[in-house]
């Protein structure tokens, strides 16, 4: 996230009533609601750990132990079980 001067966005009236409340303080302003992006959606991220979760899965139900899939992976044992949870119906 980078920062940028209000001076070269904002009109200069608008600046003039921020200032009243926050003058010369650092304000962060959210997305608005229709252009937030979920986590891990700009780099995809999300889809490596959704394979990744599925591989878990697959060795767990091929009869691999818990403990050998957290050391493969480096991952706790809750953690695989964590994952293991979300694929049961």
């Amino acid at each position: 996230m980078g920062y940028k001067n209000s001076m070269d966005l904002l009109p200069a009236d608008l600046i003039q009533q921020i200032q009243k409340y926050v003058d010369g303080e650092t304000i962060y302003i959210p997305r608005a609601e229709c252009n937030r992006k979920k986590w891990g959606e700009n780099s995809n991220v999300w889809r490596a750990l959704n394979r990744r979760n599925l591989e878990i899965y697959n060795k767990y139900q091929s009869g691999v132990r818990v403990q050998q899939i957290s050391q493969e992976y480096h991952i706790s044992v809750q953690g695989i079980y964590k994952i293991l949870s979300k694929f049961k119906t």
